[in-house]
């Protein structure tokens, strides 16, 4: 395999982004001559660059529906189960894969060419405004390494650009262990909070800023000590029994920079919780008035607005968004897709029946006046404010302002359509979701739609700090203590989260929701409530799955099967549905699950033939994704002997193709 090869798994992609940095920059002269000589060379540069980084390389990775991210996990589901819940099924790629690197070489491309140029003050331009820049990237390029870090744990810390060197380039492809990687990122943050401004220099939060960064910082960092914690001693940690990173020489010795991982995981909750603190600090919450707008003289409701305004901008929450824009022809599909199923995604019972009421106690708590589940009204009777505001109810008018343009608008909320199986229509679970609605018609064009998208909210530090603090003090300490309560009398719930840790039974809260585990054992009362609360707050955010990685919450499937339930179907919500349509028991024919199986909507078990049919499984290994074998092979001499690679294969995932984890 030659080193040209070598090139396309390092990300080399040329000049290709400097071609398409700015449309201005096209009046300057042809792309043909452009040089590192003649560009990065003045700040209009600089910003050109970093916004094309948002846009062709999709640093934020929220692709298509940002609200159907949280699809396959214990809080939404889809109509296809996961291959992920099916051991064996997930399997080693030959190819493909994110192990890819094009983000990171145009990352340190522009570093690589602005830093020396930055340092010798022959940079022209505002200075404030340049030094925004480069923090900017030291911002994206942290972001793309968390992704990485997230997917793979260890992974390759590459500062600049690589030669045409198979030598150099087989080098650089040695893993870090997944700590350093996040140390790396740190780093980076530290070098974006340094250099950035408080504000966002186009001042409607459309740049990154000085606040996001802080975020990001606390979110690595949170991240990085769970997964330290809940996965000690195990192959996915450093020094762990199996960690297959001690099977090269340059990993074998491996020391803690901190001296052991239990001084390694406080240092990262420490920087959790200070960067958080800074944030949430700053950062008002956005009110809540509890308005489900149902015609044009309702009030509107700032914390639903948020989610769905064309101008994010007007809410201090909202701390970084992307701007669409219909003249310009940059749209997206969110207002549609919210308006029918959601892109196909629906809650599970296990996430609504994890909402606490609004008095503050569980469902299933003496006196919480739970109504039952029998109608989805019923359902959502006296509840957290946000499953109030964010559950869809049949008959609620999702249009009020009409418009000819609406070609693909859901005027009044239907009767949840379990039966339809063409996706964006479908309601797999009989629950949807709400949040992201917007109530103008002429956002509902088949993929006109242009309202915003949050990428920064700062709730998260408010929640992030609760977590960080409590996992290193085993206390709630006085800021962790006011986040908690200014998030849920926002939530318009009891804001004596005590009242509702003093409720909670693990035993009942474990049937429903994953985070009530950590490794297979139940985690405190408290702790397991700081979980809720970012479940409840940050729903269909896209969080779910990162977390429920982080926590190792999904070790008990590996022995006890979990079932995916909807709604209570086999009740009086039958009754929605013509007589016949409902079949179950007569193979794939089956329309539905039976009701000798569960009273709720089983969307994966209408037939026996279905893999996940006895519930979703879990292996250890399916905690990372397995390395794409095609990896192995063009970092290899001989291109054949995957041992002599070196890199290593992630825990319980074989160096064969087409084979599933071991473990």
């Amino acid at each position: 395999m030659n080193s040209k090869k070598i090139i396309l798994l390092m990300g080399v992609i040329g000049l290709f982004i400097m071609s398409s940095c700015s449309n201005d920059f096209l009046d300057k002269q042809p792309i043909s001559s452009l040089t590192p000589e003649s560009y990065l060379r003045a700040e209009t540069d600089l910003a050109s660059y970093n916004i094309k980084m948002f846009e062709d390389f999709q640093v934020f990775q929220t692709e298509g529906n940002p609200f159907a991210q949280d699809n396959g996990t214990d809080v939404m589901a889809s109509r296809g189960y996961e291959n992920k819940f099916v051991p064996g099924q997930w399997k080693v790629p030959q190819g493909g894969s994110e192990w890819y690197f094009n983000q990171i070489y145009s990352c340190n491309y522009f570093l690589q060419n602005v830093l020396p140029r930055f340092k010798a003050n022959t940079l022209t331009g505002d200075p404030a405004q340049i030094k925004h820049d480069i923090g900017e990237m030291y911002l994206i390029r942290a972001m793309v390494y968390f992704r990485k870090l997230k997917f793979f744990g260890d992974f390759p810390i590459i500062k600049t650009t690589l030669p045409d060197n198979k030598a150099i380039l087989t080098a650089a492809s040695k893993r870090a262990p997944q700590n350093e990687v996040a140390r790396f990122i740190i780093a980076d943050l530290d070098s974006a909070i340094l250099l950035m401004k408080p504000t966002a220099p186009d001042g409607a939060r459309n740049r990154l800023s000085q606040p996001c960064a802080q975020l990001m910082k606390s979110r690595v960092a949170l991240y990085e000590a769970t997964w330290l914690k809940y996965f000690k001693g195990t192959a996915f940690v450093p020094n762990g029994a199996g960690w297959p990173g001690a099977t090269k020489d340059y990993n074998a010795s491996y020391k803690f920079p901190s001296g052991s991982i239990d001084t390694e995981i406080d240092y990262f909750l420490t920087q959790a919780m200070a960067s958080a603190k800074i944030v949430a600090d700053a950062t008002p919450l956005v009110s809540n008035n509890m308005v489900i707008q149902q015609s044009t003289t309702d009030p509107v409701n700032p914390y639903c607005a948020m989610f769905s305004d064309i101008d994010m901008s007007k809410f201090s929450e909202v701390l970084f968004w992307r701007r669409y824009d219909l003249a310009l022809g940059v749209t997206n599909g969110i207002a549609a897709e919210i308006g029918k199923g959601n892109s196909g995604r629906g809650f599970t019972r296990g996430f609504v029946e994890s909402f606490v009421m609004a008095n503050g106690l569980p469902i299933y708590a003496p006196g919480s006046g739970y109504a039952g589940d029998d109608s989805i009204q019923l359902v959502r009777k006296d509840r957290d404010g946000r499953l109030q505001l964010f559950l869809k109810q049949p008959k609620q008018l999702n249009i009020l302002y009409r418009s000819p343009l609406g070609t693909h608008s859901t005027p009044v909320e239907p009767y949840p359509d379990i039966l339809n199986v063409l996706g964006n229509a479908d309601y797999p679970t009989g629950y949807a979701n709400r949040k992201g609605l917007n109530y103008d018609e002429a956002l509902c064009g088949n993929g006109k739609s242009y309202e915003g998208e949050i990428v920064f909210r700062a709730v998260e530090a408010y929640l992030n700090y609760m977590e960080a603090s409590y996992e290193k003090t085993g206390i709630l300490d006085a800021d962790a203590q006011k986040y908690w309560k200014a998030i849920r009398t926002r939530a318009n719930v009891d804001p004596d989260y005590q009242k509702t840790i003093d409720a909670t039974d693990l035993s009942k809260e474990a049937a429903n929701n994953w985070s009530v585990y950590s490794g297979g054992v139940m985690v405190d009362k408290t702790l397991y409530n700081i979980r809720r609360e970012r479940m409840c707050e940050l729903l269909a955010e896209g969080f779910r799955d990162q977390d429920l990685r982080r926590w190792r919450s999904m070790d008990q499937m590996i022995t006890t099967p979990y079932h995916i339930e909807g709604f209570k179907l086999w009740g009086p919500m039958k009754n929605w549905y013509a007589p016949g349509t409902l079949t179950y028991g007569i193979g794939d024919a089956s329309t539905v699950s039976s009701p000798l199986v569960s009273l709720y909507l089983r969307t994966y078990e209408k037939t026996t033939t279905s893999l996940v049919y006895g519930g979703y499984k879990w292996a250890m290994a399916h905690y990372l994704q397995p390395l794409p074998i095609q990896q192995f092979l063009i970092t290899t001499d001989d291109g054949k002997d995957v041992t002599k690679s070196p890199l290593y294969q992630n825990p319980g995932w074989p160096t064969t193709p087409n084979v599933g984890a071991t473990f």
